[in-house]
């Protein structure tokens, strides 16, 4: 495997493969490396003759700067674990190779930016597409994959290719889950020991949310959901939501005409968990 840490090294190593048309494949992922990232890699390896994967901690998406302090940074591991899945080009480059100068470039994703995450951490998209746009451009890739933890953001993704010269494919895969539920995530690495006991009880719920769709009004299911969890002295609700899977816009009432998701942002303080799952 090769490791770069530079716009020129990988331009070099990917020239031969552009020339000779190999399928590229790019997996952008911001380190601290567990399977849901593996699962997203040997997606990748199934459908691309040439899988780079890049780890990059993007300043530009955090609005707490505690908690880009506080990110995980696990290199040395993450290399490893690459490696040994057959990953032919590890790209782990510095902010000034992203960002040779500040980047000031506004995007504007109308609806779909408005709600959830986009409402509750503003900026945070723009900055995704800030750093995930700058990675298209560099590798060029064929496909991008992208986990459906964070399905706002693949929806997001979805839309900055489509306004972008290049247009890789991008293909979104399911979440990943540990044992009892927990959706993973680099995040959980930073939960104690006594918030990791607690925090499968987000899945736990929604899971159960599931089984009662539509036998309970929307409002009624998201207030029972947030009182749940709760219920719960590790656990804090920021946000439970149900929306419409295709534009991300809330879903009023039930029956309701294309498939509908719920999405949950949870506090196990000061660790900020996200989760969502399929209703209907």
């Amino acid at each position: 495997m090769f490791i770069v840490h530079t716009v020129s090294e990988l331009r070099q190593l990917l020239q031969l493969a552009h020339r000779q048309k190999k399928t590229i494949g790019l997996v952008p992922t911001m380190g601290a490396l567990h399977a849901g990232h593996l699962s997203l890699v040997q997606a990748c390896k199934t459908q691309c003759t040439l899988t780079v994967v890049s780890i990059f901690v993007n300043p530009t998406q955090f609005n707490n700067p505690e908690d880009l302090r506080n990110y995980p940074r696990t290199l040395k591991n993450d290399s490893a674990l690459l490696q040994a899945n057959g990953v032919e080009i590890l790209f782990a480059p510095g902010e000034h190779e992203i960002y040779p100068e500040p980047d000031t470039r506004l995007f504007d994703f109308g609806a779909l930016e408005q709600v959830m995450e986009g409402k509750f951490r503003p900026g945070h998209f723009n900055g995704v597409a800030q750093a995930v746009s700058r990675l298209f451009t560099i590798v060029q890739p064929g496909y991008a994959f992208f986990g459906e933890k964070d399905f706002q953001q693949l929806a997001i993704i979805r839309a900055l290719a489509m306004q972008m010269d290049e247009k890789p494919v991008i293909v979104g895969c399911p979440i990943v889950r540990e044992n009892d539920g927990l959706a993973m995530s680099s995040r959980n690495t930073l939960l104690s020991e006594r918030q990791r006991e607690h925090a499968p009880l987000i899945a736990a719920t929604l899971m159960q949310a599931k089984e009662k769709a539509c036998t309970l009004p929307v409002e009624e299911m998201k207030k029972w959901v947030a009182a749940t969890i709760n219920a719960d002295s590790e656990l804090e609700v920021e946000y439970i939501e149900i929306a419409d899977e295709k534009n991300l816009q809330p879903v009023k009432q039930w029956p309701h005409d294309t498939p509908a998701r719920l999405f949950a942002a949870v506090y196990a303080h000061p660790v900020r968990l996200i989760d969502n799952i399929r209703l209907s």
